[in-house]
């Protein structure tokens, strides 16, 4: 169901999405949700929209750090799981295994509070690539060696598990919004499940905002839309039970009760988890600002992001001064998303480096927000690996070798945020891009204190210009270079990272003297090693606090807050005065 580009690119879902079809006589509602806890306001919102979850796990890997954060909000929700153990299609998977993962996901239901109902969930083996399932392990494999699968025995176990929904057909109209989006031609439009009664095109509604009941605003419903196959068809009457669009209301937002005018109650919802990381956006104010972009100004920088803070309800819009925004999110995936997006409908950006948001527990004590990090290494990384989380003030909980996979382990550690920023790059150079890592949030613990420096010094421009061949060349042994001959610079980009602790100015457009007299020899031909090139992910976890990134349609470059020399030899001062 992920229809948006970056969604193909990255191979994740981003945005919720829902679509209707019939099995038999059972209409049934899917809801689409992302499993990484950077979205999980997706989340959140969805779980308004459904009776029942399905969990997917691999068969080989079993439950990941990320199924804990969307299985746990689904339990508490009481919603009722069915579970679904996929691709049993690769080599090495064998009953043993697959019961292996069920025991460990039945102690993970435990770990997370599940009813005894809950604990007694049902399991379907399935390959989706084959589009095969059934109830036995050896009958969905028979399938996939026949190429006769069918996806008839999952849909079984929901009808049977999974119960309808509960709401009146003969009640007032009442919906809880769970998503909103825009449409080019009819504007704001809100989606959500009907709980009671039924709704027409035509009919007039108000919306009554969550917590005090107040009403938002009245409206008379313009269009209504179901979803099959990701395709929107419009009705003309939604009931009870339906997932619908409607169109017809300006000021509705998430968590708001649409109904009608004689219901005075708003229906109850899922709360929203706080954001756990801010950054700072702001116009881009470098010597090659507006040379890319379309979209520079404060205003309209604004502008935009407080429409992406309408639908995705997990962000929030804080205003600064000197026209930059502070936006508030759950992670530094869920910040470089909303950065690429803008990136690429034409933005020109400068944007602080990510800062976790603290909080202050009963007893007054300063707190930040955990994760929980599960790894699996080679067994010859695995003191690398423990060295780096440590480093960056993490804990080991957990080591075992795993399961079906020789020489390989399986570390859980529990580790700040804060210190986590920027550890996806280095653990793929430890591991030389064997290892796997998934991250999820845990909880808010006691603050762990100053972190110390984990990056070496920056190359700093002093000149505005091209770098050449000549001055690079001479460059290149003082550390590792981010640009190649012929790049535009200008005073105070970070050209490369010093391979000392220190920051160093230097002139990359420096090019070589010229005379009238003859050369005795040939010159040396220059060879310059291929420049590390740094993504908008190695940018967010690269930089510190004294450093922004700069992003255009077609660059991302990095560069000092303060361009001068001058201006930043002064902070230095003030800094070490202080």
């Amino acid at each position: 169901m992920d229809s948006k580009s970056l969604e193909r690119e990255r191979g994740i879902t981003i945005q919720a999405k829902y679509t209707t079809f019939a099995y038999g006589s059972t209409r049934i509602n899917a809801v689409d949700t992302p499993g990484h806890a950077d979205f999980g306001g997706e989340v959140e919102r969805a779980l308004d929209m459904v009776d029942g979850c399905v969990l997917l796990v691999d068969a080989s890997e079993g439950a990941m750090a990320q199924t804990k954060f969307v299985l746990g909000k689904a339990l508490k929700k009481g919603l009722k799981p069915v579970v679904v153990i996929n691709k049993v299609d690769r080599d090495g998977v064998t009953k043993a295994g697959c019961d292996a993962v069920e025991s460990q996901l039945f102690d993970l239901f435990a770990s997370l509070g599940a009813d005894d109902e809950q604990l007694d969930f049902p399991v379907a083996y399935a390959s989706a690539r084959a589009g095969a399932s059934s109830a036995s392990l050896e009958e969905c494999q028979k399938q996939v060696r026949e190429g006769s699968g069918s996806m008839e025995a999952l849909l079984k176990l929901l009808v049977e598990h999974v119960p309808a929904p509960s709401g009146e057909v003969n009640e007032p109209f009442s919906m809880l919004v769970s998503m909103i989006d825009r449409d080019p031609f009819l504007g704001r439009v809100v989606t959500g499940r009907v709980v009671n009664g039924s709704c027409k095109v035509g009919d007039r509604v108000h919306a009554l905002k969550r917590q005090s009941g107040e009403v938002r605003e009245v409206g008379r419903v313009s269009k209504i839309f179901t979803s099959k196959s990701l395709t929107r068809v419009a009705i003309d009457e939604c009931v009870s039970g339906d997932i619908v669009t409607i169109a017809g209301l300006g000021e509705a937002t998430v968590t708001d009760t649409l109904c009608s005018v004689d219901v005075t109650e708003p229906l109850e919802s899922t709360p929203i988890d706080p954001p756990t990381l801010s950054m700072t956006f702001g116009v881009n104010d470098s010597a090659l600002s507006g040379k890319e972009g379309k979209q520079l100004t404060g205003r309209q920088i604004e502008a935009r992001l407080k429409a992406e803070a309408e639908t995705d309800v997990a962000l929030r819009i804080k205003g600064g001064s000197d026209e930059r925004i502070e936006v508030q999110g759950r992670g530094e995936l869920h910040l470089g998303v909303l950065i690429e997006t803008m990136r690429r409908e034409g933005f020109e950006l400068s944007v602080s480096p990510p800062a976790v948001i603290y909080g202050v527990d009963e007893q007054g004590r300063k707190t930040e927000p955990l994760e929980e990090v599960v790894v699996e290494v080679d067994d010859a990384d695995v003191g690398a690996i423990i060295e780096a989380v440590s480093h960056r003030k993490g804990e080991m909980i957990d080591m075992q070798p795993n399961a079906g996979d020789g020489g390989r382990t399986r570390l859980v550690f529990l580790a700040p945020s804060r210190g986590l920023i920027g550890f996806r790059q280095e653990f793929i150079n430890n591991t030389r891009g064997t290892g796997l890592m998934q991250r999820a949030f845990h909880s808010y613990g006691q603050s762990r204190g100053p972190m110390e420096k984990v990056r070496k010094g920056m190359l700093i421009s002093t000149t505005s210009g091209v770098a050449t061949t000549y001055a690079l060349g001479a460059l290149e042994p003082r550390g590792t270079l981010f640009i190649g001959p012929q790049a535009e610079v200008y005073a105070g980009m970070i050209i490369g990272e010093h391979s000392r602790e220190n920051d160093l100015e230097v002139n990359p457009t420096k090019e070589k003297k010229l005379t009238n007299i003859r050369a005795s020899g040939n010159d040396e031909t220059i060879r310059l090693a291929p420049p590390k090139v740094i993504n908008l992910e190695e940018a967010i976890g690269y930089v510190q606090s004294d450093e922004l990134i700069e992003v255009t349609p077609t660059a991302i470059r990095l560069r000092k807050a303060e361009l001068a020399s001058s201006m930043r030899r002064r902070a230095a001062r003030q800094g070490s005065s202080d």
